[in-house]
């Protein structure tokens, strides 16, 4: 399960996603997060090869009175598959991309539809027309981007001011404490210029900021020990490297310092992501009812995270990016 935050007008600080092994537990930690009060869940066409938008959209049906006014659902389109026309951004696969997704999801719509990369082999106004024309079909009501630079978000808005289209409303970055510049540095002047909203995801840094990794080793039923994945494979080797070994010592010492505030490492590293008032949404994540619920009570860690524990934080990790120098202001 991956949840959110608090999205725009939406009332609630989180907002969830599920996967699990099976379909029972999604539906349960579905029922779990909807108790708490998260109405937001996301998902991609590439999770599980689309199999996490089949049972996503199970467990919300399942749920005894849920109303689709009730909920707002994300997804993104990029990686579709292995075939030439199954990926990427072109007006081919946003449109027979978005359709699929909500054959799986069995919905009519969804709220936000996000370009989950960059694309360089399609012209940003094809892009932005392309995602305009699933809004103006029904199928969308928004359109965001996920993990792209600065730059080419201000060409997109440029191109939908220019054309009098609807621009991306937000932006899913990764963010966390061991990954801090594009949030809290690259984007900082589109803001308050676009008034971007980000959905951050991987909060806990695939599970390293958790603390289950401290002793050096990767156990059994973890992200990390799952094989012949590439992109677990590479996170896998890093951690072996002397980069992460560098890493684990800062998380020890983040540790001691959720033990001093009375949380869990998990809690502390999701609460300092919501504490950064650019974050609109913190997509986190769960395997489990009790996990789910253990992540949601960073809300009420916030609070604890003082001036001087975010200073605490910011001298043991010792990576806060470098401030931006406004000329305007000098």
């Amino acid at each position: 399960m991956i949840p959110y935050a608090r999205f725009t007008t939406y009332t609630h600080r989180h907002t969830t996603n599920t996967l699990c092994k099976k379909k029972e537990q999604t539906s349960e930690i579905v029922s779990t997060a909807l108790e708490l009060g998260i109405n937001h869940f996301d998902v991609a066409e590439s999770h599980a090869g689309g199999q996490a938008e089949i049972d996503l959209g199970l467990a919300l049906r399942n749920q005894k009175g849920l109303r689709r006014s009730d909920f707002v659902l994300s997804t993104k389109v990029f990686w579709g598959g292995k075939g030439p026309n199954d990926r990427g951004l072109s007006r081919k696969h946003v449109f027979e991309g978005t359709v699929a997704c909500l054959q799986r999801l069995q919905l009519d719509y969804v709220d936000i539809l996000y370009a989950q990369r960059p694309d360089p082999d399609t012209p940003m106004e094809e892009i932005v027309r392309a995602f305009n024309w699933c809004i103006d079909k029904g199928m969308a009501l928004y359109w965001g981007t996920s993990e792209w630079p600065a730059y080419l978000i201000t060409e997109a808005m440029n191109v939908a001011n220019r054309l009098q289209l609807i621009a991306p409303i937000t932006e899913s970055p990764q963010y966390n404490m061991l990954n801090r510049e594009r949030v809290e540095k690259e984007y900082l002047p589109m803001y308050q210029k676009y008034k971007l909203g980000t959905c951050i995801w991987s909060p806990l840094a695939s599970g390293l900021l958790s603390g289950k990794y401290n002793d050096g080793q990767i156990p059994k039923l973890t992200r990390l020990a799952i094989q012949d994945h590439p992109v677990i494979n590479r996170l896998r080797s890093g951690f072996f490297s002397d980069e992460g070994r560098r890493k684990l010592e800062k998380i020890r010492m983040m540790c001691n310092v959720a033990k001093r505030i009375g949380c869990t490492p998990a809690q502390l590293g999701i609460a300092w992501c919501l504490k950064n008032e650019h974050v609109t949404s913190v997509i986190i994540g769960a395997s489990t009812p009790a996990q789910a619920r253990e992540n949601i009570q960073a809300i009420g860690v916030v609070r604890l995270l003082t001036d001087e524990i975010m200073l605490d934080l910011d001298r043991l990790l010792a990576n806060k990016p470098e401030d931006v120098f406004d000329f305007r202001k000098s």
